[in-house]
């Protein structure tokens, strides 16, 4: 039993050591009335939640017990739910913890922050770990990482750290309440952007999609027994230009069939590309051609 209890204390010291170390990078976002935590990148840069960020555009970072300090939007991506704000004044920063690979059923900390600035921890495990993934919004995540931990939508935004204090990425809620990691390989990759243009490109067709059936009498013809109904078509966007209407039902983008992978077809990469777009129209199968356009 001794060795035991030496064995817990041991872990329990461990982790309230990785808890402090990663909440030296916690900061509270107010703004609006409202606040949700975020984590220093860089003296001069907090990264948070995109989805938890108001919108008014004016926010006061603190830190622990410092005084609040003006900071203004770098950049925000709702594909990958990051935004980035830039402190008018750096704070103090010892600098980002490596980054670490999740592993499945390791121990994990997300540490959050409460209105004041003061750090706040959930303990939990890595529930699951999954290749690439592509959110609604179009954005890729380098590897799906979920936690099984309580996560209060206030607290998303800060860092998650492994047992050894290596950054795992950002927490963040998912659209079922589950949480889960936008992972320190994305933020690596989009954090520079945004700071650089404010933004992420991705490809654009202009069109407003709704995942439909293909008629029964299609469905050979086609090749597939599902596509995507065009509802509405944006003028002088890249699909209106192609003669794209109301009522097609797209079945392919550049020979891929569409669903939920055609958010990962409109990367930055596809920008300037012409495509061929597959699609019913009046009973027969047609071919347009477009070009790919960034999205405004």
């Amino acid at each position: 039993m001794a060795k035991t209890g030496s064995l817990l204390a041991q872990l329990s010291s461990n982790l309230a050591t990785r808890t402090l170390a990663a909440s030296q990078a916690v900061v509270a976002i107010s703004s609006a009335g409202r606040h949700s935590t975020g984590m220093l990148w860089a003296p001069d840069v907090v990264v948070t939640s995109e989805q938890s960020l108001s919108n008014r555009g004016d926010y006061e970072v603190r830190a622990g017990d410092t005084l609040g300090a003006s900071a203004t939007l770098a950049g925000r991506d709702p594909g990958t739910n990051v935004a980035v704000l830039r402190m008018a004044e750096p704070l103090s920063f010892e600098g980002r913890a490596a980054s670490g690979a999740a592993h499945l059923g390791a121990i994990a900390l997300a540490v959050g922050a409460d209105a004041r600035g003061a750090p706040r921890v959930r303990l939990g495990i890595v529930s699951a770990v999954g290749r690439e993934w592509h959110s609604r919004a179009g954005g890729t995540i380098e590897q799906r990482i979920v936690l099984d931990m309580a996560l209060d939508g206030a607290e998303e935004g800060g860092p998650v750290v492994d047992a050894e204090g290596a950054l795992l990425g950002m927490s963040t809620l998912g659209s079922r309440g589950e949480a889960l990691v936008i992972p320190s390989a994305t933020l690596e990759r989009v954090v520079p952007a945004l700071l650089q243009d404010g933004r992420v490109p991705r490809g654009w067709l202009g069109i407003a999609l709704q995942p439909i059936a293909v008629p029964d009498d299609l469905r050979e013809a086609a090749g597939q027994g599902n596509g995507m109904m065009v509802m509405s078509v944006t003028d002088q966007g890249a699909g209106a230009k192609a003669g794209v209407l109301a009522g097609d039902i797209l079945l392919a983008l550049g020979g891929t069939p569409v669903g939920r992978r055609l958010a990962a077809t409109l990367g930055a990469d596809s920008i300037g590309k012409d495509v061929d777009l597959r699609l019913i129209r009046g009973g027969a199968i047609t071919t347009l051609r477009a070009t790919i356009a960034a999205r405004p």
